[in-house]
């Protein structure tokens, strides 16, 4: 159990280090104003969401692993808040792909502003994710 936890934790932090960073590449994005920039942000926007997927991929894995191997953590109600929290990111995931293919199909609509704001959701989630299962206050 601890080798799934230990691989579970280390492809969460793929996969939030794909969260963190691709919103920044989409403020440096909605602000680009040449051609050239704009193609290689699409680039690395492109190539950074293969890898957060493989980050959430194998987190999702490993955490099904470990439900798994003992089913009886189903039951406490800070894994089931955990879950839910999980399904928040898992659809910020998403929305950051749509987003990816907004910006390579050259019809994103949103400011750089509100990519700065947007950047702070996978921040929070953390927060709540890792107090949850490390402080487990319930």
């Amino acid at each position: 159990m601890l080798w799934l936890k230990a691989f579970h934790v280390i492809a969460m932090v793929t996969w939030f280090a794909g969260l963190f960073y691709i919103p920044r590449l989409f403020v440096y994005h909605a602000d680009a104003t040449d051609l050239v920039s704009s193609n290689r942000f699409k680039i690395m926007e492109r190539r950074l969401f293969i890898l957060m997927n493989i980050g959430a991929g194998a987190t999702l894995l490993f955490g099904i692993s470990m439900i798994v191997a003992a089913p009886g953590y189903l039951q406490l109600a800070w894994l089931q808040v955990k879950f839910a929290l999980v399904a928040v990111l898992i659809a910020y995931h998403v929305l950051c792909g749509k987003l990816v293919r907004a910006f390579a199909e050259n019809r994103n609509s949103r400011s750089a502003k509100w990519f700065r704001a947007f950047n702070e959701v996978p921040s929070l989630l953390l927060i709540a994710i890792i107090i949850l299962a490390i402080v487990k206050p319930f």
